[in-house]
């Protein structure tokens, strides 16, 4: 039984040194030809959010209170999901020699790729965080639940991804789709306008939108230093809990497929 547990917790630190080997490659191959490298990270997202803040604080200042770290809130939580889900969508086409020379299992590609995202969200927080000391944003006990908001993004991001990445095996057009299909979820997920303006059956709607409440997390956490109510926290536990579930059974449903297929 103790050797199973050593083989198990063996196999384990395998596929954790294999998806740290393609996160840095990947990070690698996208800063390849940049002269700044990895300092681009944390300063591309800093020159956006302040060009951003810039243009929507003109046109929103007065419905908004602070409206430059509202927008960044849900700016950087849409750029996790968004950026993780489009990556992880071709992960199994793009790896298909790894796939059939390495006993890896094939999961382990999807979440190279969302912890790739996740490495350069993490950059993009630094960047956030000297906007709220530029905004002046008070720190709170509040705040120490933010990581729990990128918990929840990051297990609706890999349930959304496993369904992405085996659909495109077999329909490459998904990725299309899945673009335009993007750009509606965004605008139904309140990033830079408030939903009180709303017409009620619209604001229950939204409110059932598990992207945007882990943006409205965020926000109270951060900007009103208010732990988030009762109901959000159901909502959420379900969403990303049942998301990440249905995405797990579809791909395992899926696996011996996309062999034959890749």
């Amino acid at each position: 039984m103790k050797a199973d547990n050593n083989g198990y917790n063996s196999d384990i630190r395998q596929y954790i040194f294999v998806i740290r080997e393609l996160t840095a490659r990947e990070i690698k191959r996208k800063y390849a030809r940049s002269s700044l490298g990895i300092i681009w990270s944390v300063l591309n997202p800093l020159l956006n959010m302040v060009v951003m803040s810039l243009i929507f604080s003109t046109m929103f200042r007065r419905s908004i209170e602070n409206f430059p770290i509202y927008y960044l809130t849900g700016q950087i939580f849409w750029t996790l999901f968004s950026g993780a889900t489009n990556s992880a969508m071709t992960a199994l086409v793009d790896n298909r020699n790894l796939l059939i020379k390495a006993k890896l299992p094939k999961q382990t590609f999807v979440l190279s790729r969302i912890y790739t995202t996740l490495v350069n969200f993490g950059y993009t927080c630094i960047a956030y965080v000297l906007m709220l000391v530029i905004f002046r944003i008070k720190p709170t006990f509040a705040m120490l639940l933010f990581p729990l908001a990128v918990v929840f993004m990051l297990m609706i991001s890999i349930g959304v991804s496993y369904i992405l990445s085996v659909v495109y095996v077999f329909f490459a057009d998904v990725k299309y789709l899945y673009s335009v299909f993007l750009t509606l979820w965004m605008y139904m997920s309140a990033l830079f306008y408030p939903i009180s303006g709303l017409p009620e059956s619209m604001q229950k709607f939204i409110g059932f939108n598990p992207i945007y409440l882990v943006i409205a997390f965020a926000r109270e956490c951060v900007m009103y230093g208010k732990v988030p109510d009762v109901m959000m926290w159901v909502k959420l536990v379900c969403w990303s809990l049942g998301i990440m579930w249905l995405g797990l059974a579809v791909f395992k449903r899926g696996e011996n497929q996309v062999m034959q297929r890749v």
